[in-house]
């Protein structure tokens, strides 16, 4: 069965999503369940920060396992917290005119109640890493919700989503430890600040037409012609600013084959801004699960080792 939205490209339109019940649809698509590549973004960099302060390891797999959970259901409750502040906004964009609160197939209402259940669980996660964590864990929270107005405000949103998405790394660290993050911590905190401000410029490009006319800020609006020399400079900012962290971390080691690699990736999407366009940038886009699991894996590499 296909959905009602397969003319739009931001609503998935076929797999699990169409052999769900009609009425749990908009709750799946709101949430994006259907797109994982939005909670892994956000995922990697706690496992990163996890992963370099190795504990026993049936303990770092426990942790694990809760940023997982944590990741899928605050980016769900992001999700949500941005269609409501954007609805109107999503009507006119061709990209996000289906989705649940601009199409009228989820009420305001319904939504806020589904925000509740996702932020009451992920409260409940919160509650099982230590109590430093909940400190560092509710801190994000104004960053969350102020990022769906930063657009409004601003023609560089893509900080204030850089800065909320890596706090990952610095609640990775405090959960890993029960102590406030060193200073390599928030060295590669900020460079993985840069890396999502990179990302997510490439994301943007999908919508610049549409932001154009909208009058909505973003990133790739803001670099113009300067757009690959811009993301070549938050990559290489990314790189340097994660070398010199775990530099500080472990000294030489077994990360250094996670951030080889990671710089090889980053060096391929930077290649592919030549030919790109709005097809193709989301694809690119995506790719950076790979880049993040490639440095995810140097630093496993390192905890065993």
């Amino acid at each position: 069965m296909k959905l009602p939205y397969e003319a739009h490209t931001d609503i998935a339109t076929n797999g699990w999503l169409s052999s769900i019940p009609n009425w749990l649809q908009p709750f799946a698509i709101i949430a994006r369940l259907d797109r994982p590549i939005g909670w892994w973004l956000l995922l990697l960099p706690g496992w990163w920060a996890i992963l370099a302060h190795p504990n026993e390891m049936i303990e770092t797999a426990k942790l694990m396992s809760w940023f997982l959970g944590g990741a899928i259901i605050m980016r769900s409750a992001g999700c949500i917290i941005n269609d409501l502040w954007d609805r109107d906004i999503d009507k006119q964009v061709a990209r996000t005119a289906m989705r649940p609160l601009a199409a009228g197939t989820m009420s305001v209402r319904s939504a806020i109640i589904f925000l509740g259940i996702m932020l009451l669980i992920g409260f409940f996660i919160l509650l099982q890493l230590p109590f430093k964590a909940w400190i560092m864990g509710l801190s994000s929270i104004p960053l969350i919700i102020c990022y769906p107005l930063a657009k409004r405000v601003t023609k560089w949103p893509q900080v204030v989503l850089g800065l909320a998405f890596s706090w990952g790394v610095l609640l990775g660290a405090v959960s890993a430890t029960n102590n406030w993050p060193s200073d390599a911590m928030f060295l590669v905190y900020a460079g993985t600040a840069c890396w999502i401000i990179g990302y997510d410029t490439i994301y943007a490009i999908q919508d610049k037409e549409d932001d154009v006319k909208l009058g909505i800020g973003s990133a790739a609006r803001s670099l113009g012609t300067n757009l690959s020399k811009g993301i070549t400079a938050l990559y290489l900012a990314a790189i340097l600013l994660w070398s010199a962290g775990f530099w500080l971390q472990f000294g030489l080691g077994f990360w250094l084959f996670g951030i080889a690699g990671s710089a090889l990736h980053l060096g391929w999407q930077i290649y592919k801004l030549s030919e790109i366009n709005g097809k193709s940038a989301l694809a690119v886009f995506r790719s950076n699960r790979d880049c993040g699991l490639i440095l995810a894996a140097g630093l496993l590499l390192q905890a065993l080792f």
